[in-house]
């Protein structure tokens, strides 16, 4: 699986579309660009582990 680096588009196993910006030794954080995993989020930024995510 590949990594993610800072500005790439990644989409999660939970169905969050979304844009790097940090990564982690272990996670990344993204900006959300599109949301269908029904989760509400107060701020447009979430955390997803390396392991569930797929670059786009």
């Amino acid at each position: 699986m590949k990594k993610a680096m800072v500005g790439d588009n990644i989409v999660s196993i939970n169905g969050i579309k979304g844009k790097v910006e940090k990564v982690g030794e272990n996670s990344v954080v993204i900006e959300i660009l599109e949301n269908f995993s029904g989760k509400y989020f107060e701020n447009n930024r979430t955390i997803v582990s390396h392991k569930n995510y797929v670059v786009l």
